[in-house]
């Protein structure tokens, strides 16, 4: 085979110029070899192995189980917990998981801030205790109170019997002008302001349902439906009515407003109370 010949099989079978050919796609026998690397078709060999990763990491970071999701704990043990004065301290600490699904670190109390609480509930039982100690005192002063008293210190004037040719139903007691007056019982006020012949007067009725009647008063200082108990002051001494000076008509009527009328030296007596 002649060269032309060979060139052209060398060539695909086509008739060029040697120099064509030199320059072409067939390199001759004695061309010098190209220092740059000939650069081959792509491969999809790199993307297969980055994708086989990326789905590798996934399938690690997925639950073990189906209710893993569901019973996961609200919070997580951590190595390092933020401490309340804003370090790090070592060892597991909860981590409360928030409503967005963000951590935060449980705080611990302070030095400073477990005293106040300290004292605060030292507070507490200070008050507890003056309250019991008050409930105490007022339990001892309502024992230590007389359940009955004298009406009012003055001077025995006029008895429970005749005078002047009726019937005197109370006593007399002569006391200076405006001395006070005392409810002789605890009881509930029936009637208080001024009456025929008595000037003033005030009807009070005990848990006995016995009434006791004060009359003559300058002063009258309850009203009807007051509360009173003995001791208390409910009106001042006077003259109003028919009286010859000032002095406190005492009266007792048994069971009743309308109830038999008794001696009130005789029912103060029978409750520890002599004139």
């Amino acid at each position: 085979m002649s060269p032309a010949a060979r060139n052209r099989r060398r060539a695909g079978g086509v008739d060029r110029p040697a120099a064509e050919v030199s320059k072409g796609s067939v390199v001759s026998r004695h061309a010098r070899p190209s220092s740059r690397p000939t650069l081959g078709p792509p491969t999809r060999k790199a993307p297969l192995l980055l994708t086989a990763l990326v789905a590798g990491a996934l399938v690690a970071a997925l639950p073990s189980g189906l209710g893993a999701a569901q019973d996961a704990p609200s919070t997580i043990p951590v190595a390092y917990a933020v401490t309340a004065q804003g370090g790090d301290a070592r060892g597991s600490a909860p981590i409360d998981l928030g409503d967005d699904g963000l951590a935060v670190a449980r705080r611990g109390l302070t030095a400073t801030e477990a005293q106040a609480r300290l004292q605060v509930l030292g507070a507490q039982r200070a008050s507890r205790d003056a309250k019991r100690v008050a409930d105490a005192a007022r339990r001892a002063a309502e024992a230590a109170r007389p359940t009955t008293v004298l009406p009012v210190h003055g001077r025995l004037t006029t008895c429970f019997c005749m005078r002047w040719g009726t019937m005197h139903w109370g006593i007399d007691l002569a006391a200076p002008m405006l001395t006070p007056i005392s409810a002789a019982a605890d009881g509930v006020v029936l009637q208080a302001g001024p009456a025929s012949g008595f000037g003033n007067v005030i009807y009070i009725q005990h848990e006995n349902g016995d009434v006791t009647v004060y009359g003559h008063m300058e002063v009258v200082e309850v009203a009807a439906g007051d509360l009173v108990r003995a001791g208390e002051e409910i009106a001042k001494v006077g003259s109003r009515g028919y009286s010859t000076g000032p002095h406190l008509h005492f009266e007792v009527h048994l069971g009743g407003l309308d109830g038999t009328r008794v001696d009130p030296l005789v029912w103060l007596a029978a409750r520890g109370v002599r004139l």
